[in-house]
């Protein structure tokens, strides 16, 4: 009985966890205040390699643009490989690393990321300029289709009322003519002729009258006159 008990004590102890060390503190601290870091050109690699897997890609960058005096890549280029995959895809990993291998050369992944960055970048670059040029096109065809109103009026080969005097006259001068024309028709209308026919008469019954007053007036003195040469002596 004593030996069974003890023996289960013994087990006890065991599956204790132990405390955290030091280190491992100081590794958990830095994990959670990653985004604070700069310049580790002091730390241990060992240290490096549980802590800056943690870090963003842009946090990555800094914390390598940051340290000064160390080459980190040895720590960090598999941290830009797995970057490089997340963003561009495995299959574009993979035809990279068969180039680097036919062609029997090695890049930093660092390197391959922005390369590859700045050729899709200038992709869409050119495909959005192709874009817009084909909006301008689709625009300017659109203009061209649309109705626009002419300020000038070809020439015609026959001159009637409505021809001005030449090509090119405005649109005023066709204003002017078509009064001109109402008039016309209307001092050709039938109430007008009528009027002048009225107004022609009557004028020429006042010229009546005044000629056989004139004529009266000639006829009373001629007679005066006659009877003073026919008086007797």
């Amino acid at each position: 009985m004593y030996l069974e008990k003890r023996s289960r004590n013994i087990v006890d102890i065991s599956n204790v966890r132990k405390p955290p060390s030091l280190v491992d503190l100081c590794v958990r601290m830095a994990i959670d205040n990653v985004r604070y870091l700069g310049d580790v050109g002091e730390t241990d690699s060992h240290l490096l390699e549980r802590i800056l897997p943690h870090c963003e890609l842009d946090q990555l960058l800094h914390v390598e643009n940051s340290t000064k005096g160390r080459d980190l890549s040895s720590i960090t280029d598999k941290l830009w490989k797995n970057f490089y995959e997340q963003k561009f895809g495995r299959e574009s990993m993979n035809l990279v690393i068969e180039r680097m291998k036919l062609k029997k050369v090695s890049f930093r992944w660092r390197q391959l990321y922005e390369a590859k960055l700045k050729d899709v970048q200038e992709a869409e670059n050119k495909a959005i300029d192709r874009l817009r040029q084909r909006y301008k096109k689709e625009d300017a065809r659109k203009q061209s289709r649309q109705v626009q109103l002419c300020t000038k009026v070809p020439p015609s080969s026959k001159r009637n009322f409505y021809a001005g005097n030449g090509p090119g006259y405005n649109l005023s001068n066709v204003k002017s003519n078509i009064m001109k024309k109402a008039k016309m028709d209307f001092m050709k209308s039938q109430e007008v002729k009528n009027l002048a026919a009225m107004r022609k008469k009557a004028v020429q019954s006042h010229h009546s009258g005044t000629t056989i007053t004139k004529s009266s007036g000639f006829s009373g003195k001629s007679f005066a006159s006659t009877s003073k040469r026919t008086k007797p002596l």
